[in-house]
């Protein structure tokens, strides 16, 4: 017969295979996560253009990709030359497909290979005949270019492009608002800062290309600045999500240490044992990496947000070897009490993964990864605490249930009044009066106010977009078309009124694709204004010859008008590996159904007003800020029904356990109550309520369902009720602390589960303990002296 010894050895080799097993696990499922930061996948699908449209930009969009960069702390000649290194640097850089400090930028946006379709892109031969009175007019003007400072730079240009249209296309590409320009490059109005744009070829929800393209900017700047004491500062969705993923992962790191150390430290002092925390960490790591490879295995990325969430859901499931150590006691095999407890733990555990499944039916990616992720981790916790973790624990431990001082406060807890159910009904009234008609809006619909961007930081970035002339964020005007063509056509048919609304103070400034790529149709019309070879020579040779200029020289421009009369019309794929790519694409979508050309407005007055002259000229001004709160409205709505549906199918579960319907109501009514009561204490301190507090309401459901089952399931005995409280005080303890952490975060989303959660256990202890029903065996502790002097 094996003695005590090897029994302990036993359990130690197994409890050592286990953990094996979850590092083999872990190697196995770390390669196979693609970790997602696309906020899309935790939106709902659009059911406006405007909504669609926002989608679409928050991913994809230039708005997105846009980092705005400011050099300062040195003179202004240092600070140019510092940034068109800077540009130089970056531009050659293929994680960047813009970068523009308003110096060469422009003429780059036009590459050599594209320079003979100048006369199809530019306006110029809209109101002008390339005759030989204009080619004369230019000609004098050269001359006078090249006895002035401007003289290095018309120079290389005039064989080829006499008339500098080259230039009149980088300036009207220019924004109608853009910043000063001093010593070639962008600056404030100060004059204390040189100015840059730079367009990331990441998407702004990409973490990983977001924080390469800032380190890339850092590591260029660096090499520029030199020993110079310039600064750089960098603002926009790129760099706000760097710093803000690095400030998430520091605070988790630091949350997680001391929710580890909590853990630890309680369980190793409720139980006088180290082996306790061991053991129960155990389930709780099988229950996440099931919940993980779950994920991986089922959808196509694992989304940043149900890793985060997921792994604080299923902190639930500390809970479940809890309970199995406060209720294991000598004479009882660990097996048997495994199995005692294993009807109200199941119950307690289908119900909570009852409440998430139904996020399976939202239609939004997120909470279904999110419902895939909780339901498996909390099954596999669940069942490993089953039928796995008795055979690990001591089979004769110490009976929490002789424990003096538990015996003394059960024994105060007997005396206190039962709160009955007109009592119940009065707290319900009260909290949910104060709930309903707390001042202040009730649901938080604004996107923004979640950021865990700093104000300074956000009213810097509004700041450096102003200097810039960047365009509004919130405006946009939206044109369909059947293809890239039509949508060209469209922008192009607005533009008179655009030019009015802009003369008329409507609007500083707009922009659209078709400023830069004609449609097709207006491309061949400005084909055939183009004068056949024989008439362009001669007209050419007249204007020459009225010159100082050579009849030589500007071959190369008779060869380039021959090439655009010729060519066919560029479209939006041929600007593909060109800076005008960026352009064009930020400001026209494609789809499978089609195109929507953007216009882009900044300075708007009244947006009322414009929003007026849009719609007489058959176009629509779209309002983003409106579109992402009634995206946010539509999302709460979907999971509002979810939670009704979850409530409806939880109380069923609970019934099929316990099959009376006081219990029931013993069993649900702390629950209920408990969630009346976190909405009132949130409405009533000015809290506007968002998706990540419904989030947490079911989380602390969850948590108040477990205490009244568990208080349910130890009956009237009071050893059982010992353990019971016993085991629902650690539980509440560990959960207390671990999210009262959170609730002190610096990120809105940890601080609105944290204290959600937080506020759900208090409630949910404290009122199970209330309608708990009063023992009926009093039996006292017998007085052992041993046990009082611990």
């Amino acid at each position: 017969m094996a003695g005590p010894g090897s029994t302990s050895a036993r359990r130690l080799g197994l409890a050592l295979a286990w953990l094996a097993v979850l590092l083999l696990a872990g190697w196995w499922i770390a390669p196979r996560i693609e970790l997602s930061g696309d906020l899309r996948k935790f939106m709902p699908s659009a059911q406006t253009p405007a909504q669609k449209l926002l989608i679409d930009e928050l991913g994809e969009g230039p708005g997105s990709r846009l980092l705005l960069l400011a050099l300062s702390g040195a003179d202004a000649d240092v600070l140019a030359a510092q940034s068109d290194a800077l540009r130089a640097r970056l531009a050659d850089d293929p994680r960047f497909v813009l970068v523009a400090n308003g110096g060469a930028a422009g003429l780059a946006a036009i590459p050599e290979r594209l320079r003979s379709y100048r006369y199809l892109l530019s306006p110029t031969l809209d109101t002008t005949s390339l005759d030989a009175t204009y080619l004369g007019d230019q000609l004098e003007a050269r001359v006078q270019d090249l006895g002035s400072p401007v003289a290095a730079l018309v120079e290389p240009l005039l064989p080829a492009d006499p008339t500098l249209e080259t230039l009149v296309l980088a300036e009207s590409w220019q924004p109608a608002d853009a910043p000063q320009t001093l010593h070639g490059v962008w600056f404030d109005r100060a004059g204390e800062q040189a100015l840059l744009a730079v367009q990331t070829r990441a998407a702004g929800f990409d973490p990983t290309g977001q924080q390469d393209a800032v380190g890339a900017i850092e590591d260029a700047f660096g090499t520029v600045r030199g020993v110079s004491g310039t600064r750089l500062e960098m603002t926009g969705p790129g760099a706000f999500s760097v710093e803000v993923g690095g400030r998430t992962q520091r605070e988790a790191s630091r949350i997680g240490s001391l929710d580890t150390l909590v853990f630890v430290l309680l369980l190793a002092l409720a139980y006088r044992s180290w082996k306790a925390p061991l053991l129960g960490a155990l389930p709780l790591a099988s229950g996440g990496l099931a919940g993980l490879a779950a994920v991986a295995l089922g959808f196509d990325g694992v989304h940043g947000i149900t890793v985060a969430f997921g792994f604080t859901l299923i902190g639930v499931a500390q809970d479940y070897p809890i309970h199995l150590f406060s209720h294991q006691r000598p004479g009882l095999s660990p097996w048997a009490s495994a199995r005692a407890l294993w009807p109200t733990l199941g119950t307690g555990v289908a119900a909570t993964c009852i409440a998430y499944l139904t996020f399976l039916v939202s239609g939004v990616e997120g909470l279904e990864q999110l419902a895939v992720f909780t339901v498996v981790g909390l099954g596999v916790a669940a069942l490993t605490t089953r039928f796995m973790l008795p055979g690990l624990i001591d089979p004769a431990p110490r009976d929490v249930a002789d424990t003096l001082w538990l015996d003394r406060a059960w024994t105060r807890r007997s005396r206190w009044p039962r709160l009955g159910v007109a009592g119940g009904l009065a707290i319900a009234l009260l909290a949910g009066a104060v709930a309903w008609f707390a001042p202040g809006p009730f649901w938080q619909n604004d996107l923004s106010r979640l950021t865990p961007v700093p104000a300074d930081a956000l009213a810097r970035d509004a700041q450096l977009r102003a200097e810039l002339g960047a365009p509004d964020v919130r405006y946009l005007i939206a044109l369909r078309g059947d293809d890239a063509e039509a949508a060209l056509r469209a922008a192009e048919r607005l533009h008179p009124t655009l030019e009015r609304l802009r003369a008329d103070g409507g609007v500083a400034g707009f922009d659209h694709a078709a400023r830069y790529l004609p449609s097709t149709a207006t491309q061949r019309t400005r084909q055939q204004r183009l004068p056949d070879p024989d008439t362009l020579r001669a007209d050419l040779a007249a204007a020459v010859a009225a010159s100082p200029f050579r009849d030589d020289v500007f071959a190369p421009f008779l060869t380039d008008v021959a090439a655009a009369r010729e060519a066919t019309p560029l479209t939006v794929d041929d600007l593909a590996g060109t800076p005008l790519a960026a352009r064009v694409d930020g400001l026209l979508l494609r789809g499978d159904d089609g195109a929507t050309a953007l216009v882009a407005l900044s300075g708007i007055a009244d947006p009322v007003a414009v929003a007026r002259v849009v719609d007489a000229a058959g176009a629509q001004l779209l309002d983003l800020k409106q579109a992402s709160e009634s995206l946010v409205a539509d999302y709460r709505q979907r999971v509002l029904w979810a939670l009704a549906l979850a409530a409806v199918l939880l109380a069923a579960t609970v019934w099929v356990a316990l099959r009376s319907s006081r219990r029931v109501l013993r069993v649900l009514a702390p629950m209920l109550l408990t969630t009346v009561l976190v909405l009132a204490v949130l409405r009533g301190a000015g809290v506007e309520l968002n998706l990540f507090h419904l989030v947490a309401l079911i989380l602390g459901a969850g948590l108040g369902l477990d205490y009244a089952l568990f208080f349910d399931h130890a009956g009237d005995g009071r050893k059982e009720q010992l353990r019971a409280l016993h085991a629902i005080i650690v539980c509440s303890l560990t959960t207390l602390l671990v999210f009262s952490l959170l609730a002190a975060s610096s990120i809105p989303v940890l601080r609105a589960i944290g204290g959600t959660v937080a506020l759900g256990v208090l409630f949910n202890f404290v009122l199970a303990l209330l309608i708990v029903p009063r023992p009926l065996a009093a039996t006292p502790v017998p007085r052992d002296p041993e046990v009082d002097a611990a």
